[in-house]
């Protein structure tokens, strides 16, 4: 039984993460970004009502085995406390913009697919918002993962996270 959460900046590598780890571990992996935005709103930037975005995650935490990730914290509580790792990436911030601005550049040329409408403004709102994500809502998501700080697990490097499942699975074999 596996459960994992990883939180971290935008473009810091939590979607890389569970797609590999997901693979590598067989667990089934969920981005919070579908469960906060409106996937079936026609408006871009909807948010999903809060008490079904509840709803939806209690769906996911309640099974034997998950990968949660995404940039949010204070819906996330009852994630944070039934995760066995909790896995933050604090990916330098310009790593990051260099990740997003990639990312952008790569769906708007469609070598990438996206379920959103990007478009310039957006990618300045988000390379904005990335710069202040450290100091701001990193800051309060550490606070409200206190309590489970044995499982907190601070990574600076992603491959980090897959040289630990590495090794717990020879010790296993």
């Amino acid at each position: 039984m596996t459960k994992i959460h990883i939180i971290g900046g935008p473009g810091s590598g939590k979607s890389y993460i569970a797609a590999k780890l997901s693979k590598m571990l067989g667990l089934p992996k969920h981005e919070l970004d579908t469960f906060f935005w409106d996937q079936e709103s026609e408006y871009f930037g909807s948010q999903t009502p809060p008490v079904k975005r509840a709803e939806k995650l209690a769906k996911v935490v309640s099974q034997e085995k998950w990968i949660i990730e995404g940039i949010y914290h204070s819906w996330l509580e009852e994630s944070f406390r039934q995760a066995d790792y909790i896995f933050v990436l604090k990916t330098n911030v310009y790593v990051r913009d260099w990740r997003i601005l990639k990312r952008f550049f790569l769906r708007k040329v469609k070598l990438a697919s996206s379920p959103r409408k990007e478009n310039l403004k957006t990618l300045i709102d988000l390379l904005k918002w990335n710069h202040q994500y450290d100091g701001n809502n990193l800051v309060q998501a550490i606070k409200l993962m206190k309590p489970y700080k044995d499982k907190v697990i601070i990574l600076t490097k992603n491959d980090d996270v897959f040289k630990l499942f590495k090794k717990r699975k020879k010790k296993a074999g």
